[in-house]
């Protein structure tokens, strides 16, 4: 996404809605521009972002309503090895009182910036999302406004922008995601769930005065990975071995250590068996690579020690502990095209 760096020039307005349909890559949209004609018109040559990495929501959500990489703001992945506990911790939906999402999230968000400055900050997304842990890490600093469907949330977008308020909402669309995890992005379901998903945002569109903006983005592209491209990671003699915890997501593991652990042979065990069709590199690597941006201390120690994200349509699955999430289709989180390139779409005053 855009921060660190990243600058995006935008006409003046006094009201910006930012869109984020989750899920919703490039390729997918070109692929299935007939289903999606108003939002497939606005994508030209120049309308497509990277994501970020990894390419999964916790992280690339953040990185929008922040500014900032994942190394700053410090939500790593879509699942961490907190090492004050020890234990592996969910991004969206592990957060507990051990887990403050006012100081684990380190940057201020652009609600909070834009209150600061007397703007109006709003945020419209389902009802179940209102107070996660992880809305009060990514969102806070907004005003929550609920709606149960996309044209119940865009119904309170065209609200909101009729009230002459000045300021930002961020309208939340998680329906393509989650057709795309049960049923694949090529499926008949995320076909329908994008046609609504056009209809709806071609209204917020129309809706638009001249002196409103509106864009429309997503966190990540979806890869649909069949069951028998899953590789059972503790089917494999070895592998394991020296490995405390497995976190991250199918695509993108992040792997620590056991303490007494030869960083050296594990690397070397991951290399020999999975570097043809996946990116092995240790956190220091990744650091140096600039994936996450400039890296804070303290947030080092959440990423795991090493890092296995799929080149190749595989997905990575502890068997031990994985349960349903093998029943997803739809995989994301590595660093292919099909997962990383993401539209940046304008309309209203924002067209240019």
């Amino acid at each position: 996404m855009l921060g660190e760096g990243g600058r995006l020039a935008l006409p003046s307005v006094d009201r910006a809605v930012v869109v984020l349909v989750d899920g919703l890559g490039v390729e997918a949209l070109r692929a299935r521009s007939g289903h999606a004609r108003r939002l497939a018109a606005a994508l030209g040559p120049k309308d497509a972002i990277a994501a970020g990495f990894p390419t999964t929501t916790a992280s690339a959500i953040t990185t929008l309503t922040t500014g900032r990489l994942p190394g700053a703001h410090g939500i790593v992945g879509y699942s961490v090895a907190d090492p004050d506990r020890d234990a592996v911790v969910n991004q969206l939906t592990g957060w507990d009182e051990r887990q403050d999402p006012a100081t684990w999230q380190r940057e201020r968000t652009l609600f909070e910036r834009a209150s600061a400055d007397g703007l109006d900050a709003v945020v419209i997304g389902p009802e179940r999302y209102r107070d996660s842990g992880f809305s009060r890490a990514a969102l806070r600093g907004a005003r929550y406004l609920a709606g149960s469907s996309v044209d119940d949330r865009v119904d309170a977008a065209i609200a909101w922008l009729r009230s002459g308020a000045r300021g930002i909402a961020y309208l939340y669309i998680p329906e393509l995601d989650v057709a795309a995890h049960a049923k694949g992005w090529e499926s008949g379901e995320w076909t329908a769930a994008l046609e609504g998903v056009d209809g709806a945002l071609g209204r917020l569109a129309t809706a638009c005065g001249p002196r409103d903006g509106m864009l429309v983005t997503a966190d990540h592209g979806v890869l649909d990975v069949p069951a028998h491209a899953h590789v059972l990671v503790d089917e494999h003699p070895g592998l394991l071995d020296g490995v405390r915890h497995v976190a991250g997501e199918p695509r993108c593991l992040q792997l620590r250590f056991e303490p007494d652990a030869d960083p050296d042979a594990v690397v070397a065990r991951w290399k020999d068996a999975e570097s043809d069709r996946a990116w092995i590199a240790t956190r220091d690597e990744v650091v140096e690579s600039g994936w996450f941006g400039a890296v804070d201390p303290v947030v080092a120690r959440r990423m795991g020690d090493l890092f296995v994200a799929a080149r190749k349509a595989v997905a990575y699955y502890d068997g031990r502990t994985a349960g349903a999430s093998r029943r997803m289709v739809g995989q994301h989180g590595s660093a292919s095209p099909t997962e990383l390139r993401v539209p940046l779409l304008r309309f209203g005053g924002f067209e240019r």
